[in-house]
């Protein structure tokens, strides 16, 4: 018996499956017999603390709620519900995005969670990936797709949720996930037959603490990191003195006919976008529409299924909206291919362009970022390309601005709306009027915020390193290895 790994991997193409292992595991698929899967089999057999069932050390193992009718509106219509996509990959729940189930349902449920219980997502592209549920949670209903686990006294709580957070055991949950229906899922049994490293409860005491230091360590870097981000568009704007003069507006207002030119729309002559347009021509500095200051604005191509099959051997990146971030920062990943001859040599983007996502919601249509990569690349229709005179204005700059009045709505209010999407099209985002600074303030404003963003981005790799260490250190003295 045998089966194929990845290429690259480091995994053999092809193994031997002995019949007595396939017997003993009643297990006689391919995927479950792989090498890694078999040395951790032997490496948790090694424990210096011993190791137990899953089902030995828990009093509650069991799915959640499936919904019968719709949510409520919110919480004064129902109680809140738990789903897999609250569940974040932090081990925190997600409590900005919570569902309501109408209180008759509700009150006829007993699948319900409380503080310190381990939610664990039992179907979908993150099966295995548990949280912990926080107090403002307490008595809250969860989903089927999920379990609830609730360790025996015996047992640390907190200790349990980082042993099943671990590689240790997301690793025995790959091995035996269902993959023939379309998503992965898991079942009780294969749960309650996971494998636990038990130390004794001081033990399990004092590698929570270790745990949560490094969380809390996390936690800290990453909101330090996300505060300089969120301060860049209000830099920029309070730069040019773009900042809104007042807190509220009015809800009601009236425009004049004259100005309605071939906009009717209430919002877009809402009196605070009214006050953004007077501000940008009466900033002090010069004022010119887009097209004044780019010798070119084109759209990329739309790629269909037929050409998204390739990987970067055989074509292209397809550079999409996902590819850009709200801060204006440009990432391969998720990146789609396209065949090298469906793509002609007007179709490359050059270095220094600006990538603006011209089709999107209305809070993200605007997101923009400066193409600096040195790869063969094209964009999908979904992204405009600006051609900036660069003796005007640097590109960065530019990208900069439209970030920051996209944060204030604004563009999300001169987009125009169909089907389900926003869109700004080339000769809407050409007369886009933008102040011009000379470019040695434009280049002032460019160096904060790129030390801004490069200190932001230090910050983040430094939690992540950390944390990384943090559960290696953990798996390892699970495990009785030594780590440096």
């Amino acid at each position: 018996m045998c089966d194929r790994g990845e290429e690259g991997s480091g995994i053999r193409l092809t193994y031997a499956i002995y019949l007595r292992d396939a017997l003993q595991a009643n297990r006689f698929d391919p995927h479950y017999h792989q090498e890694r899967f078999l040395a951790l089999e032997r490496a948790l057999a090694s424990s210096p603390y011993g190791i137990k069932s899953l089902k030995d050390i828990v009093d509650h193992l069991d799915y959640g709620l499936m919904p019968t009718e719709d949510y409520a509106l919110d919480a004064q219509a129902g109680e809140p519900f738990i789903r897999v996509t609250n569940i974040l990959p932090s081990g925190d729940i997600d409590l900005t995005d919570v569902k309501y189930i109408p209180f008759a349902t509700a009150s006829q449920s007993t699948k319900r969670v409380k503080t310190d219980d381990i939610i664990m997502v039992q179907c979908g592209n993150t099966t295995g990936k548990v949280a912990i549920v926080p107090k403002e949670l307490n008595g809250s209903l969860y989903a089927s797709f999920c379990f609830a686990i609730r360790a025996k006294s015996g047992t640390n709580q907190r200790y349990l949720f980082e042993v099943l957070g671990s590689r240790l055991v997301q690793e025995q949950i790959q091995r035996t996930w269902n993959v023939v229906s379309v998503r992965p899922s898991t079942s009780k049994p294969d749960v309650e037959a996971l494998v636990i490293p038990h130390p004794l409860g001081p033990v399990q005491r004092e590698m929570v603490a270790e745990m949560e230091k490094a969380r809390e360590s996390r936690r800290l870097k990453l909101k330090r990191a996300d505060a300089l981000l969120s301060g860049l568009d209000a830099f920029l704007l309070e730069r040019l003195g773009l900042m809104p003069r007042r807190e509220k507006y009015p809800y009601c207002f009236a425009a004049r006919f004259r100005d309605l030119t071939n906009r009717c729309d209430p919002d877009f002559h809402s009196p605070k976008f009214k006050e953004l347009r007077m501000s940008i021509e009466q900033s002090g500095y010069q004022v010119l529409s887009i097209s004044d200051v780019c010798s070119a604005i084109t759209t990329g191509f739309a790629a269909g299924r037929e050409m998204q099959a390739f990987d970067e051997t055989k074509g292209i990146p397809h550079i999409r909206p996902i590819n850009i971030s709200a801060k204006g920062e440009l990432s391969f990943e998720g990146t789609k291919y396209v065949p090298r001859n469906s793509v002609s040599q007007s179709d490359v983007i050059q270095p220094n362009e600006v990538l603006f996502n011209n089709t999107n919601s209305t809070e993200w249509v605007g997101k923009s970022a400066v193409f600096e990569s040195e790869r063969l690349c094209c964009c999908s229709n979904h992204i405009t390309r600006l051609v900036v005179n660069r003796s005007l204005v640097e590109p960065w700059y530019l990208t900069s601005f439209f970030n920051a009045i996209r944060s204030t709505g604004y563009l999300g209010l001169i987009a125009t709306n169909f089907v389900n999407q926003a869109g700004i099209n080339t000769e809407t985002l050409s007369a886009l009027r933008v102040p011009v600074p000379g470019l040695k303030i434009q280049l002032e404003i460019v160096d904060e915020l790129n030390h801004r963003r490069k200190e932001a981005r230090q910050l983040r790799n430094e939690a992540e390193t950390e944390w990384e260490a943090a559960k290696t250190r953990f798996e390892a003295r699970l495990l009785g290895e030594e780590v440096t």
